[in-house]
């Protein structure tokens, strides 16, 4: 697990944007898993600049979000922002803006009608894609990856869920809140790829920012893994791991002084 700490924000999100692209010009058909939330804005931004103004191909790739809410989808006829769907959200912050296939956008059906079967035909596509080459991961401030609330099994697979009271609240200060909706308004259920299903990607990218998930941060890392903190599973992977934090994130992390001396020395050496 490579663990790199960032100055702030901006620079955070211009690494794991680095990381991204590198994938997709590597091979350009690629599987990424993507995420939603504030976290990520700087990196889709990066990756919307890097589309315009030096070519970066999407033409290939193929994407899997990791969650939706259920009751929420993509209605084009609703007038944004009042659709505080994550499909809205991806098609906003990131997919309108580079040049991916829409047949290559894959993101949980909020609006399915049967979305037990629904979570079983997400599993098999993406098998069918060839599973998942990279997973962008933010993290929740309870700990959790997508929807994956505490207490989630870490062998869980995509499925329907009931969201904490502080995934409620957290969500609404972020997104409903600022669009003039209600909190009564707000879904309590959710569709979300399971903590089993994440960890079969090959490779995962976690980026995290701001001091008040550096307690969280610290446990995921440092701590046991536990189902009561579902991101500490990162811990299991076998793939290539890298974390990135900004100062404030980082800040709480006991060993963040060798973390940073073996950053150092694999630079100095181009590893």
């Amino acid at each position: 697990m490579d663990i790199i700490i960032k100055e702030n924000y901006e620079h955070m999100s211009l690494y794991a944007a680095d990381i991204i692209a590198g994938y997709v010009r590597s091979k350009p058909d690629c599987v990424l898993g993507l995420a939603t939330g504030s976290t990520p804005i700087g990196t889709y931004r990066e990756l919307i600049r890097k589309h315009k103004e030096e070519g970066l191909d999407f033409s290939q790739v193929k994407t899997f979000n990791l969650d939706e809410y259920l009751g929420a989808g993509m209605d084009l006829a609703k007038p944004y922002p009042l659709d505080q769907s994550y499909a809205r959200f991806m098609h906003e912050e990131l997919l309108k803006h580079i040049n991916i296939k829409k047949e290559n956008i894959h993101i949980p059906d909020g609006l399915s009608k049967e979305p037990k079967k629904f979570c079983q035909w997400y599993e098999d596509e993406i098998k069918k894609a060839g599973g998942i080459d990279l997973q962008l991961l933010g993290l929740g401030g309870d700990g959790h990856w997508g929807f994956n609330e505490p207490g989630s099994s870490l062998g869980s697979r995509t499925r329907v869920v009931v969201l904490t009271q502080q995934t409620l609240d957290d969500n609404y200060e972020a997104f409903y809140k600022k669009a003039g909706i209600e909190r009564s308004q707000m879904p309590h259920f959710a569709i979300t790829m399971g903590i089993g299903t994440i960890l079969e990607a090959r490779n995962i990218l976690m980026i995290v920012n701001g001091p008040k998930k550096a307690g969280m941060v610290a446990q995921c890392l440092e701590g046991p893994v536990t189902s009561q903190v579902t991101a500490s599973a990162i811990q299991l992977h076998s793939g290539e791991i890298t974390v990135v934090l900004d100062e404030g994130a980082a800040s709480q992390l006991t060993n963040s002084a060798h973390y940073r001396h073996t950053e150092n020395i694999k630079c100095a050496y181009g590893l």
